[in-house]
């Protein structure tokens, strides 16, 4: 059973920066593909960005573009989503993702194992 263990996030004013990591406890053809999503309070779970497995294809959402990066560490197992210039609109609960080959990256119920989800707040 592949585990997702998550850290960062907290509070930040408008125009802060956070950063999220997520650490798998291993890489397997089910869940090399990884993401993060988030939830608002009354909204639905969302896609902000998603890395495959070489780390050469890297998708965001259009609200965090340019301003949140994902990268990842294969070495060590770990993803992080550098956010930048953050917005009210973006406090949530994030949460990281993983998958195997296959599906829309910003869909979550083809992701397979989840971790336990991180509260970002960001004040105005």
């Amino acid at each position: 059973q592949v585990q997702l263990v998550q850290s960062g996030g907290g509070s930040v004013q408008a125009g802060g920066s956070l950063r999220l990591s997520c650490a798998a406890s291993e890489y397997t053809d089910n869940s090399n593909y990884m993401a993060w999503f988030r939830q608002a309070p009354g909204k639905q779970r969302e896609g902000v960005a998603a890395i495959y497995p070489g780390g050469g294809s890297i998708y965001y959402a259009d609200s965090v573009k340019g301003r949140f990066t994902l990268s990842r560490d294969n070495a060590k197992n770990t993803v992080y989503l550098q956010m930048n210039g953050l917005k009210p609109e973006a406090t949530a609960m994030y949460y990281c993702a993983a998958k195997g080959y296959g599906g829309r990256w910003y869909d979550s119920i083809f992701y397979n194992y989840w971790g336990q989800g991180t509260q970002v707040t960001v004040s105005s």
